[in-house]
């Protein structure tokens, strides 16, 4: 039994990325000027030439390295460690607001207030005929 380690699945690699950017086959045959069986070939081999990796790589909008180091666990690490960031910053919308934005809401306030009051006051004006 060899203890060498297994080469990554090249195609399985391909397949895996062009799922995560919702791309089907078809998409991908077209990119690359081939059918979608030859998609589907390439796919299912464990080694890619070169030449066509670049071209896969091209067509996906990621680097030749990223395709050939590929791995289910990195794309989980990925995904929780931007879900971590989000909570650690509590926001991803305003995590530098310059403002206090309960001073927003009062300022509001106060100026609805103070319309109001403008308002009854032309409203009293109108009715004592002045």
């Amino acid at each position: 039994m060899s203890t060498a380690t297994k080469p990554k699945h090249i195609g399985r690699n391909i397949s895996r990325i062009r799922e995560l950017k919702d791309m089907k086959q078809e998409a991908l045959a077209q990119a690359l000027g081939i059918s979608q069986q030859a998609v589907s070939a390439i796919e299912n081999s464990e080694t890619v030439d070169e030449q066509k990796l670049i071209e896969v790589a091209k067509a996906l909008e990621v680097s030749v390295e990223a395709i050939k180091s590929f791995s289910d666990e990195g794309v989980i690490n990925y995904f929780n460690s931007f879900h971590d960031n989000v909570v650690t910053t509590g926001s991803i919308f305003a995590t530098n607001c310059t403002f206090n934005p309960l001073d927003k809401v009062v300022e509001l306030y106060e100026r609805l207030v103070q319309a109001e009051k403008d308002k009854v006051e032309y409203l009293e004006k109108l009715l004592s005929g002045k």
